[in-house]
């Protein structure tokens, strides 16, 4: 029988249960298990594409398409799978859901209650991404933190799973911070005891408290956690902030986490095989030479709004051996004139996607001082669009050509709204989204990449690049290294005569992995440390051009 974590947190927000639960099915298919990962969201929105990335961070977007909360993003990165939309849903969903019920007489008459009406419809939804997956072990994050209004209806649904499939094949894990008094010099577990009083008294005992510090969490302290909230000494799981987020796997492993699961859900899985992700945490701990990224976006000042964007550059960092440092650049800064220092200090430029005018002529400057100072660029969504768009204008002097989404009015309109979004009222969920075929042309950066004819990449657009300027585009030099298999869409643009300039319409980031890079991620890092090697060589002769003038000097 399908065996079920339910992952919970308390004291703060932020507090990580996204990076546990995600840790913990790493540890589990490390035993053979087969995983599958769910978040469950108490937000009355339907789904995160119409909030601000401020306020709800990266919008993650699935192979079918969903798009979804940012940990499904953790999820897929530590366990290594492809998830669906059944992997997160919202408060709103489920309401949305039952109220439809009703309204076809589905119940018959009956008063519609949060319980066991609403319940009901999320423990369904639970228990479906089990079967759906075949799994033998589902990991169910509950959002938000344990006092929270609005996850009470997600609180008493997994109480009710305990007796719904059985005690031996349910397990709680509850997520806390320890706050350090540093007046006194000591770590307060008295907020981790509320937090899970709190929690008994919707009918929740934790089997599992991990308890997150910022500093070393002695024997002592687990077993007064152990004690008070009366959980195992075993159950009560140590977790050190680490400057490495794929440690964290390895942390709780070495703390006893994975055992004790193991055992508490008699589950009869291998001995556990970490090795490959040992040599991977051990590669990140190593001192390499260092290479300097600038992300130019809209949404900087919330780094979380790029969740997948620096983790993809930091995968194909820890491939190629070298550390990535981040330059923040937010784009509205540059068309004040302001950041150029910090953009002429990087050794490579990423653009990522956004929505809306605010930032975008500061992202075409900086697809332009990329194309003109031959700086390796990697375009994300926008950032495609803004290189074409630069390009157009400063290549074949189409001083207006724009994007219709910020310039309705423009006569070279090289980005236009997509056929069939022309018709569309609702914002939520009507975009391009999810897997779609790419087609790559030989010969090109991105073919080499790739190394195939053919790749399968997540969208989430409605804009696209106009195809009535697409000739004059590539005769001005653009090259389209990636269509759709009709050919009706780009998917992929690039300039031969630079070391790296290529622009996706899609989202590669979602789907790196810190094992396996993305090839485009890849591409361009490789391209940035080979610039700077020749760079380096270049100043190598000059100084031994100039001893050699120096020595024929003083011969002479």
């Amino acid at each position: 029988m399908t065996k079920y974590i339910f992952c919970t947190g308390g004291v703060v927000s932020s507090v990580g249960k996204g990076v546990t639960a995600a840790a913990i099915g790493r540890i589990l298919k490390a035993r053979g298990l087969t995983v599958t990962l769910q978040k469950l969201d108490p937000y009355i929105n339907v789904d995160p594409g119409t909030m601000s990335p401020y306020q709800h961070g990266e919008v993650y977007v699935t192979i079918d398409g969903a798009e979804t909360d940012l940990d499904l993003g953790h999820y897929e990165r530590f366990v290594d799978v492809d998830l669906t939309r059944a992997s997160n849903f919202t408060t709103g969903q489920v309401y949305n859901a039952v109220i439809a019920n009703e309204r076809r007489g589905d119940f018959l008459g009956a008063t519609i209650q949060t319980i066991p009406h609403i319940t009901n419809e999320i423990k369904q939804r639970i228990v479906h991404v089990g079967k759906l997956t075949n799994a033998d072990v589902v990991i169910v994050e509950i959002g938000g933190t344990v006092g929270d209004i609005e996850s009470l209806p997600f609180l008493e649904a997994i109480r009710q799973m305990r007796r719904d499939v059985g005690m031996r094949n349910t397990i709680y894990v509850h997520v806390t911070f320890l706050p350090f008094i540093e007046a006194t010099g000591e770590l307060k577990t008295k907020p981790t005891q509320h937090s899970v009083s709190e929690l008994r008294g919707l009918g929740i005992q934790p089997h599992v408290i991990v308890a997150r510090s910022d500093h070393p969490v002695t024997e002592e302290l687990i077993d007064k956690i152990a004690l008070f909230c009366d959980v195992e000494s075993a159950g009560v799981i140590p977790l050190e902030t680490t400057s490495y987020l794929y440690e964290v796997p390895l942390l709780l492993e070495d703390a006893g986490l994975g055992a004790y699961l193991s055992e508490a859900l008699s589950l009869n899985g291998k001995p556990p095989d970490l090795a490959e992700w040992r040599q991977l945490a051990d590669a990140m701990k190593l001192s390499n030479p260092q290479v300097r990224i600038a992300i130019v976006g809209k949404y900087t000042g919330l780094h979380d709004a790029y969740m997948s964007v620096r983790e993809s550059l930091y995968h194909a960092g820890i491939a190629n051996g070298h550390d990535i440092e981040i330059e923040w650049i937010y784009a509205g800064d540059l068309e004040k004139d302001k950041g150029w220092d910090r953009l002429h200090s990087v050794d490579g430029v990423v653009v990522p996607g956004g929505f809306g005018y605010r930032g975008v002529e500061g992202k075409i400057l900086a697809s332009q001082w990329a194309r003109e100072n031959n700086k390796p660029y990697l375009g994300l969504c926008l950032g495609m669009q803004v290189m074409c768009i630069e390009y157009a204008r400063h290549k074949l002097d189409w001083d207006d050509a724009n994007s219709t989404e910020f310039d309705a009015r423009t006569s070279h309109p090289i980005i236009d709204l997509m056929p069939d979004q022309k018709t569309l009222a609702d914002m939520g969920g009507t975009m391009r989204l999810g897997h779609y075929p790419c087609v790559l042309k030989p010969g090109t950066k991105t073919y080499d990449a790739y190394r195939t004819a053919t790749v399968n990449e997540r969208h989430r657009h409605r804009f696209e690049l106009n195809n009535a300027f697409r000739e004059e585009l590539e005769a001005a030099g653009l090259i389209f290294s990636g269509v759709s298999p009709d050919e009706r869409l780009v998917e992929i643009a690039e300039i031969d005569d630079h070391p790296f300039m290529v622009g996706t319409q899609f989202h590669p980031e979602f789907q790196s992995r810190p094992d396996k890079p993305h090839p485009l991620f890849n591409a361009f890092i490789q391209a940035v440390i080979s610039q700077i090697k020749q760079k380096d060589r270049g100043k190598g002769q000059s100084k031994r051009k100039k001893r050699e003038i120096s020595a024929l000097n003083g011969a002479s």
